[in-house]
């Protein structure tokens, strides 16, 4: 029985090793991901992709968040399978915790002073360069006290999440929940 867990895992990490895994074209300092050889549910490149993530939480403040950088993974992936740069629209909505990310640095190491910087503002910078949509809930913001002076350049203010998000699938966006 022992060798048989063995033989099983030593598949598993053969095939996860033998998978191309590294940075993407539209944003190579941000969403590495996997690449998939002949994957049987084919991906349509050519059609419009309109994507709207709902970020309401943070994680360790010295490295960046995770859900925000799913937007450079979905940008960088999808142009790697052939999709258009053109035809991918994404936009974030931050509320709860999230919105701590985007503050500028002077206000982030205020709120947490292990953090020399804030790690997120490069890959929001490179997202909103990208045509990426970062939104945040002006509720959640007016709540922890965040206001426009305190936060990226990059970053609009919305009435609520809510809002914004009812708003974007009306438009067409897929809400993407993690």
């Amino acid at each position: 029985m022992r060798n048989l867990y063995l033989l099983c895992t030593l598949l598993i990490a053969g095939i996860a090793c033998s998978q191309e895994y590294g940075p993407g074209n539209v944003i190579p300092e941000y969403g590495k991901t996997f690449t998939v050889p002949k994957p049987g549910f084919k991906t349509d490149t050519d059609s419009k992709l309109k994507m709207v993530l709902d970020v309401d939480r943070s994680f360790d403040p010295t490295q960046t968040n995770k859900l925000i950088e799913t937007a450079a993974r979905f940008l960088n992936m999808h142009e790697k399978a052939g999709a258009d740069p053109e035809n991918l629209e994404v936009a974030l909505v931050l509320h709860g915790n999230s919105v701590f990310d985007v503050l500028r640095n002077e206000f982030y190491t205020e709120k947490y002073p292990e953090s020399k910087s804030n790690p997120n503002l490069p890959l929001i910078e490179a997202l909103a360069g990208k045509g990426v949509q970062i939104i945040l809930c002006g509720q959640s913001a007016a709540h922890h006290q965040v206001t426009k002076e305190k936060v990226s350049e990059y970053v609009k203010f919305a009435l609520s999440a809510m809002t914004a998000l009812v708003q974007l699938q009306n438009e067409d966006y897929r809400l993407v929940k993690f």
